[in-house]
């Protein structure tokens, strides 16, 4: 093993809670609340942040979907609205800034990137994700001077779990894939989307959701230690 490649949205920094509290509060302001806003604006964003990946549509564009499709969900408060790109971005960066304030790495982020390096592997984040963002995600995190090498989907010809993704992401550390162990907490982007293109792969299942699901997992980044293939 030369190189760790660490997702980054789930695995090092707390992105689930930062999206859900971001959405219960923006959607407040607009008369939209409710136990379900959270897994509301979870279910839409998958499919047109996977659009973004297959490069179906840009990065701008999926977040303007993704806005659109959420205030039609709620015709009473949005009747019939068709939103312009003006509107629909305006709308967005109301989410959006406090999605950014609630950023925060997972406690067992920065011993794991240490440890890892420590043994003399070369650190990577792989992300699908636009590069700007998650830098500065990375940056407010602390966790950008913990790695050597960030890879964003955005920089490559496809997004996880396209194999395409993970060759070009060990070409760029000069590494075959079998020197690069991949890990992340999404069993299809992730894990197998890394071990179809070669890569030995462990999986992050902190809530223990994948029970058997046949690969090496672990339950916190601070068990890895046996995966890297160091002393």
């Amino acid at each position: 093993m030369r190189a760790v490649l660490f997702d980054l949205d789930d695995t090092l920094v707390d992105q689930e809670t930062a999206a859900g509290a971001a959405v219960v509060s923006w959607a407040a302001t607009l008369g939209i609340t409710g136990p379900g806003v959270a897994a509301d604006w979870a279910r839409i964003a998958e499919p047109h942040y996977a659009r973004y990946q297959r490069r179906e549509i840009t990065f701008t564009g999926q977040r303007r979907e993704r806005v659109r499709e959420f205030l039609a969900a709620s015709p009473a408060r949005h009747p019939g609205a068709v939103l312009t790109d003006e509107e629909a971005d305006g709308l967005f960066a109301g989410y959006l800034e406090r999605y950014e304030s609630g950023w925060a790495a997972f406690d067992d982020a920065v011993p794991a990137l240490r440890h890892a390096r420590a043994t003399g592997l070369t650190v990577a984040v792989l992300t699908n994700g636009d590069e700007a963002q998650q830098r500065r995600k990375l940056d407010r995190t602390g966790l950008a001077a913990e790695i050597d090498v960030l890879v964003a989907s955005s920089a490559l010809p496809a997004g996880k779990p396209d194999p395409r993704a993970f060759r070009a992401a060990v070409d760029l550390l000069g590494v075959d894939a079998s020197e690069a162990l991949m890990v992340g907490d999404s069993l299809d982007k992730d894990i197998r989307g890394a071990l179809a293109a070669g890569l030995p792969a462990v999986l992050l299942d902190r809530h223990g959701v994948h029970a058997g699901a046949g690969v090496p997992t672990v339950r916190t980044l601070l068990d890895l230690a046996p995966h890297l293939g160091r002393a």
